[in-house]
């Protein structure tokens, strides 16, 4: 059984930066596929970013693109979302998620953090 435990959420000014972290335990990380979602009031759960096992292969949703960067250090366990030049839209519970297998950008994963709320004011 894996455990995901999300931090790093916080309150920021539009334009600002913040980086979020997951760290995994409980199954070997390093054969884990993982990803972030994210979930506004009111709204579906969205694919945010996934990043494959073996480093090299991340994918973006098209809102994120070129502000948010995702990685992970096997050697920690932790998976990261870089998050800059945030804007109120970005407002939203954020979650780690992992499966074993490829990488998915629907929500077809077996593991799931508590998630961490990020809020952006205008």
């Amino acid at each position: 059984q894996v455990q995901l435990v999300e931090s790093g959420g916080d309150l920021v000014q539009t334009g600002g930066s913040l980086r979020l972290s997951c760290a995994a335990s409980g199954g070997t990380f390093s054969n884990l596929s993982m990803g972030w979602f994210r979930q506004a009031p009111g709204k579906e759960r969205e694919f945010v970013a996934a990043i494959h096992s073996v480093p090299g292969g991340t994918y973006y949703a098209d809102s994120v693109k070129g502000r948010f960067t995702i990685s992970r250090d096997n050697a920690k366990n932790t998976m990261y979302l870089q998050m800059n030049s945030l804007k109120p839209e970005d407002t939203a519970v954020y979650y780690c998620a992992a499966r074993y297998g490829g990488v998915r950008t629907t929500g077809e994963y077996d593991y799931w953090g508590q998630g961490t709320q990020v809020t952006v004011s205008s």
